[in-house]
């Protein structure tokens, strides 16, 4: 006797089956950050020797065209730096005209030891500059001297995750270690969350002295 193979139960909810095949549901910050960390365009510079693992990140063996990473060689249609290298206090000026020449949203990588703190040259290299963070923000370092292909890519992947996390039409809630409820003088926090500067209140004028009563041994 031959058993007829039991089907699993329907699926059954709100919206299960309700819709044909090709209709997706799911919110404007995934489909932005999906695009946005799907199609990063590096900016195309190196500055010493982080940049040959970068290179070499972007050949055939790596080839992190895989990302969707495509290199560009202006700043206006870059949205991703990627800081390989001695960050000298003679290439900081440019290296900050360079951020500041591309378009937002727009991120950075700090990959190597030079270009997290200084590197070797921290201590004793006074024409180094003692981290790239010191002049444009960071948002994932990669650390190694140097640091090989496979972390670089790995940061890229570290950078994408926090890209799926943003949140684009929303507010964006204070970061931990901001100034959160914190009394500092001259500022106060709006209603929408903001600081903005409280002018100091005028000191009151001092009243003026009541003249003296003349003493009862004075001439006249």
């Amino acid at each position: 006797m031959k058993l007829a193979p039991t089907l699993p139960p329907p699926v059954s909810g709100v919206i299960q089956n309700r819709f044909p095949d090709h209709v997706v549901f799911t919110t404007v910050d995934e489909v932005v950050n999906w695009a946005r960390k799907s199609s990063l365009w590096p900016m195309t510079f190196g500055l010493a020797c982080c940049a040959i693992e970068m290179m070499a990140a972007g050949g055939t063996r790596f080839d992190w065209d895989r990302f969707g990473m495509i290199p560009r060689a202006t700043p206006r249609q870059s949205d991703l730096m990627i800081v390989a290298g001695t960050v000298t206090l003679k290439m900081a000026s440019r290296v900050k005209r360079l951020f500041e020449q591309m378009p937002e949203p727009r991120y950075v990588i700090s990959m190597g030891s030079c270009a997290n703190n200084g590197g070797p040259y921290w201590r004793h290299g006074y024409h180094v500059l003692k981290g790239i963070d010191e002049i444009i923000p960071v948002d994932v370092y990669v650390p190694g001297c140097p640091p090989r292909p496979e972390a670089l890519l790995y940061g890229v992947m570290k950078l994408q995750e926090k890209l799926q996390e943003d949140r684009v039409l929303r507010k964006k809630p204070l970061a931990p270690g901001s100034l959160v409820d914190a009394h500092l003088d001259g500022v106060e926090r709006a209603p929408d969350g903001s600081l903005r500067i409280v002018e100091p209140a005028a000191a009151p004028k001092p009243e003026p002295a009541a003249p003296a009563a003349p003493s009862h041994g004075a001439k006249a």
